[in-house]
């Protein structure tokens, strides 16, 4: 943020100073002119040994004289304080008050001892001072003034927890005085803005306008951040004009020009902020790291590089650490390795020593250009390292997906005493929660209840990683214990994802219309995380509801709400709706279009999930692995093999250099056997090698085998899966491996397979569908006889049957008995 001119700027002291304030600094330290010929010389010598930076020696010299007059006094105050010897100064006005009772002290010596007390935030020595003046001064002086409002900023802030509204004493010094000057207008509008009380800010200085008192430069850099804080975007503009109104004086103060553009960036008006740097005649490297930080903070890193390249052809902009952060953050955002690495070596060129702190982001800016391998070396060769070093490179492994060696740094952090702090705890918990290792989870929630440690969002980390982890016992305690009342909008948020991911969908729901209740509003997350519970209920009417809140909440064009509405209609059957809700959304990314292909995928329609596969580049986004995954099972589902071959060819290219993986392999193997190319679908899994020894990849040939009544085939592809498979992994393949032998008649296999079952304990878990009508769920499993309309049912699918085989279709024997 730019930094204002300072509060109080002592004048020279010298014989020829004046007494005239400064009327841009809330407390001028001066010294009067002397009033007897005989004192020049000595106050002289005075002054010249304090702008030396020798106030002690001064001070030796002041106390050989047998009776200083008051000038003196104030000039060894105030030598003392301009010298940042802020408790000598007050020191020498006790001894003052005590040795010299009968020198009085004037106008300047309580400014320059309010200044004393102001600098040490000593409010008890200000309030005891101000006493003094009440006692001694009928009518103090503006400056006087001024400075006890400056004093009482200063002190009343750095105590903090007062109530404002009742214990203001900078209003009620203000309230007292019979004029007002800018400065003490100025003190009264900073004052607000320190107390975040914006709007008393900006209602001060329009008052101050009505009245008639010319602003200053300074009057525009302390109400700059009022309008920023009250993101008062009409009246930040309104103020811009009244600043070009008084001339060019203001428009080009390097502290009002980088006070304004740091007001506009924090708005998020960059137009306006780039139009006052460009109007700015003389430019110093603040206003420049300003500008460039307004970009980066706004997300524009391509427009901050360019600003940074131009600052480093530039002759009025000398670059400093600042400006070098800031170049870091704009390429970490910008994610480009190449890039990286020159904005590197820049730094290490014009900087003889790095500071840590821009070592911690060069860091950071290699892990999200996504060379944690780099980002390692740089940690592992520091000379010196605090706990943002060590939490950067934590993160950095979290982010990159080594959430084990994460773990293992953290572990080497304990051993070399480095605290571990809330920053810590959270990549932990990440990492707990991307490995699904509860004790992990456990043991960083049992750290900090042992140590007390409890930061802004803490609840939603752990009931993420206890959802994640599938403790949904855990996880329920948790929500339990979370007073609802207390619940930020992140702790909702994560409460209904643990739920929806954990299947317990009516739990998530009841926790929507209790947020809801408690007057807590749903934002883009909470659509997103509850959207996906609309499925496994079979509620599309609940999906409508939740689509149409979206809408009336703008909230239906993020695109994270918009993939979702789209994965809740394709799964719910609803695919023209899925379309609908693709073509009206305007921010798209990879996963959007990936969602829309699975849809079309599972519902056979692999033409149109083909030819929009086709359509993303031409819309600038890339196809990622998960897109391929999807639009070859998209190509699985619609036989149409050979496009999905060449999917599959075209993945490794130059043009899209993606690794294929276990996913992608499962999917040609699936594409052929479903096409009734099983020999070929075999061939090409044993040609993977150990890279196809994947239980979901022959367990995907044996449903083939079976299809497509390749008895003898599926008999090798099932040893090969009791070979690779654990016992809890094989019920699925044991059963269609039985069901293989019983349509093949050969009974005596089928009994010495469901012997096995039963003497490991396997047992198929029976599905269940359900569906709703008329706001009613109905469900049914396999053979079911509960249903209340079970003989209907019953009926009615034994004549849908007999309809399928009019119309040539081949039907199971047992699908119409309820036996």
């Amino acid at each position: 943020m730019a930094s204002s001119p300072s509060s109080s700027v002592p004048l020279p002291l010298s014989p020829t100073s004046t007494a005239t304030p400064n009327p841009n600094s809330h407390s001028s330290l001066t010294i009067p002119p002397p009033k007897k010929p005989q004192n020049l010389t000595i106050r002289a010598r005075l002054s010249k040994l304090c702008q030396e930076g020798q106030p002690h020696l001064a001070r030796q010299l002041f106390d050989t004289l047998p009776r200083p007059t008051t000038v003196l006094w104030n000039t060894i105050i105030i030598g003392f304080i301009c010298n940042n010897f802020p408790h000598e100064g007050l020191l020498v006005y006790a001894q003052m008050k005590k040795s010299a009772p009968q020198t009085k002290c004037d106008s300047y010596t309580y400014s320059s001892t309010l200044k004393a007390c102001a600098d040490t935030r000593n409010l008890k020595l200000g309030r005891a001072l101000h006493c003094h003046i009440l006692r001694c001064i009928s009518n103090p002086s503006r400056i006087v003034y001024n400075s006890l409002l400056n004093m009482y900023a200063a002190c009343s802030h750095s105590h903090g927890g007062l109530d404002y509204s009742k214990y203001d004493l900078v209003r009620k010094v203000f309230d007292t005085m019979p004029k007002r000057n800018v400065v003490a207008w100025n003190t009264l509008v900073s004052w607000y803005v320190k107390t975040e009380r914006y709007e008393q800010a900006v209602m001060e200085f329009v008052r101050m306008m009505r009245m008639r008192v010319k602003p200053s430069a300074v009057s525009f850099v302390n109400v700059f951040p009022a309008l920023s804080g009250l993101g008062y975007y009409n009246h930040a503009i309104a103020l811009y004009g009244l600043l070009i109104k008084n001339g060019g004086e203001f428009v080009n103060d390097l502290f009002v020009v980088s006070s304004g553009i740091f007001m506009f960036a924090e708005l998020g008006c960059l137009d306006l902020a780039r139009k006052m740097f460009d109007l700015c005649l003389e430019k110093n490297t603040e206003i420049w790291n300003t500008m460039i930080g307004g970009y980066v903070q706004n997300n524009f890193p391509n427009e901050a590089i360019d600003l940074f390249l131009r600052a480093t052809l530039s002759e009025e902009a000398v670059l400093d650490e600042v400006s070098f952060l800031s170049a870091v953050t704009a390429v970490s955002q910008l994610q480009q390795l190449k890039l990286a690495q020159e904005i590197h070596a820049y730094v290490i060129k014009k900087l003889r020593v790095v500071p840590l702190y821009i070592q911690n982001a060069v860091i950071a800016m290699y892990s999200r250009c996504g060379s944690v391998d780099i980002s390692f070396s740089i940690f592992h060769g520091m000379p010196e390292r605090d706990v943002v070093s060590w939490n950067t490179m934590v993160s950095a492994f979290v982010h990159n997906g080594l959430d084990d060696e994460a773990l293992m740094l953290v572990y080497e952090m304990q051993k070399q005493k480095v605290t571990i702090d809330s920053v810590t705890v959270t990549a932990l918990l990440s990492a707990a929660s991307n490995l699904r290792n509860p004790n992990v989870g456990k043991q960083t929630h049992a750290y900090l209840i042992r140590n007390g440690i409890e930061f802004e969002g803490m609840y939603s980390y752990l009931i993420d990683m206890y959802a994640k982890s599938g403790l949904v016992s855990t996880l329920r305690i948790l929500v339990e214990k979370s007073c609802s009342h207390d619940r930020d909008l992140a702790t909702w948020n994560s409460m209904i994802a643990g739920y929806t991911q954990n299947g317990l969908i009516e739990e998530a729901f009841m926790l929507l219309r209790l947020m809801m209740k408690q007057k807590v509003e749903p934002n883009a997350v909470t659509l997103a995380s509850i959207l996906p519970a609309c499925n496994p209920m079979g509620n599309i009417d609940l999906g409508k509801q939740l689509h149409g809140f979206s809408i009336r909440h703008l909230l239906d064009q993020n695109v994270f709400v918009g993939t979702a509405l789209i994965d809740m209609y394709s799964k719910s059957g609803a695919i023209s709706y899925a379309e609908n809700v693709f073509q009206e959304t305007t921010m798209k990314n990879s996963v959007t279009y990936t969602t829309m292909i699975l849809g079309y995928g599972q519902h056979g329609m692999g033409e149109k999930a083909l030819s929009l596969f086709y359509s993303m580049q031409g819309s600038g986004i890339k196809p990622d692995a998960i897109t391929f995954v999807a639009v070859l099972s998209a190509c699985s589902y619609a036989g149409l093999v050979e496009e999905g071959l060449r999917i599959f060819e075209l993945m490794t290219t130059k043009e899209y250099d993606i690794q294929p993986s276990t996913a992608h392999y499962g999917c040609v193997a699936d594409l052929l056997g479903r096409a009734g190319r099983v020999v070929e679908a075999y061939d090409f899994v044993r040609g993977l090698g150990e890279e196809g020894n994947v239980l979901e990849i022959w367990g995907s040939l044996l449903g083939a085998c079976r299809i497509h009544e390749q008895f003898e085939l599926g008999k090798v592809v099932a040893e090969k899966l009791l070979e690779l498979g654990k016992a809890n992994d094989m019920t699925g393949y044991h059963v269609l491996l039985s069901n293989m032998y019983a349509e093949e008649g050969e009974w005596s296999h089928v009994d010495k397979l469901r012997k096995q079952m039963r003497e490991k304990g396997l047992w198929k878990e029976t599905g269940c569908s359900w569906i709703e009508i008329s706001s009613s769920v109905n469900c049914f499993v396999s053979k079911d006889q509960k249903h209340h309309q079970c003989d209907e049912i019953y009926d009615m699918l034994g004549q849908l049957a007999m309809e399928m085989k009019d119309a040539g279709y081949q039907i199971s024997d047992g699908i119409t008995n309820s036996n």
